[in-house]
């Protein structure tokens, strides 16, 4: 009988210690160490996930993210605008709806009037030059005040916009006459305008349905975007003419960014800005060129335009859809002029 309390006594003890294993305990140096939490960090995007960029920049990002972290982040992903539409993701991100997101600018016409001006044509012949520039335009402070209302991770760009149609082969803006074509962003809408055709404001995601029941005839796409949204199993003619290119951005909830621990904000800070901005420059390039020889292994016809502001042909309706959104931008009171003259010293310092 004596036996039961002895017994009770150690198991109630062997309990409690098992109890505040998750909690703190006393460290040689008579600190404390204690459990840390993971904080779940939900990033939303448009991209599929089948996509290079999330498979080769968004998906090791987040990995990395939580290895440098030792597990205390870790980033969710959802593709295909998984928890917040293609046009308001950023503003999901500003107002805490999602933790992160990425979008296009072109998305919300008239909210990033400065940012847009990057997408002009003559600016960018590459990804890489083109998330270099928009990079290094955010981080001197010509573009930052369009972000202040949420932490920017690291902006980057698409690939030059091309031409891409189901039935008629573009070789003029005379061609163009009459036909719907999908665009990216105001920038791309006032060239396409001024070309003869009527642009059409349509998400990625909705591209593939709009040209299979013929609501366009055609888009205005990097290459990578084709064969990224199988745009490539719809389209059989392709003007590849770098009229515009897209900028994008990867942003956080600036309240979510602010109660991280420092060594958490330190962990964001290492893994954004200009590495990433360059590390997608790099993986665009490379499946815009895949895409290019895909679509000649097809069969497609493409007509080849690489300078189109010397061509007697498109340097008009070019340089007039440019001044147009110029003096857009400049009607709002803000400094296009000016931005425009920063945009192409950065063009020039990152072109590669």
């Amino acid at each position: 009988m004596k036996l039961a309390p002895l017994f009770s006594i150690g198991a109630l003890a062997a309990i409690s210690l098992l109890g505040c294993s998750n909690q703190s305990a006393d460290t040689t140096d008579g600190s404390s160490a204690t459990s840390q939490e993971t904080t779940v960090l939900r990033f939303s995007h448009f991209w599929p996930a089948t996509s290079s960029i999330s498979k080769e920049v968004f998906e090791p990002w987040a990995k990395q993210i939580e290895t440098d972290s030792d597990g205390r982040l870790k980033v969710e992903l959802y593709p295909s605008a998984g928890l917040a539409k293609a046009d308001v993701t950023y503003e999901s991100a500003a107002k805490g709806t999602i933790d992160i997101g990425s979008q296009a600018h072109g998305y919300t016409n008239g909210r990033f009037p400065l940012t847009q001006i990057t997408e002009l044509p003559g600016l960018s012949n590459s990804a890489t030059q083109m998330g270099c520039m928009l990079q290094t335009l955010y981080d001197d402070g010509t573009l930052a005040s369009e972000y202040e209302d949420t932490h920017l991770l690291f902006m980057y760009g698409g690939g030059p916009g091309a031409l891409h149609t189901t039935d008629k082969l573009i070789r003029t803006p005379a061609d163009m006459k009459g036909m719907r074509i999908r665009r990216p962003s105001a920038v791309a809408g006032d060239i396409i305008e001024s070309a003869g055709a009527s642009p059409v404001g349509l998400p990625a995601n909705d591209m593939y349905t709009s040209l299979q029941r013929g609501v366009v005839d055609g888009l205005s796409f990097p290459w990578e975007a084709v064969t990224a949204f199988k745009i490539d199993e719809i389209t059989k003619y392709h003007t590849n003419i770098p009229f515009y290119s897209s900028a994008l951005m990867v942003t956080m909830n600036k309240d979510k960014y602010d109660n991280l621990p420092d060594d958490l904000k330190q962990v964001l800070d290492k893994n954004s800005g200009m590495a990433l901005a360059s590390k997608v420059g790099e993986v665009f390039d490379k499946h815009d060129q895949m895409a290019i020889q895909a679509a000649k292994d097809k069969g497609d016809e493409i007509v080849e335009i690489p300078d189109p502001l010397n061509d007697p042909d498109w340097k008009g309706p070019l340089e007039r859809g440019t001044q147009k959104y110029l003096s857009d931008v400049n009607a709002l009171g803000l400094d296009a002029d000016g931005v425009y003259e920063k945009a192409k010293a950065a063009s020039a310092a990152c072109k590669v």
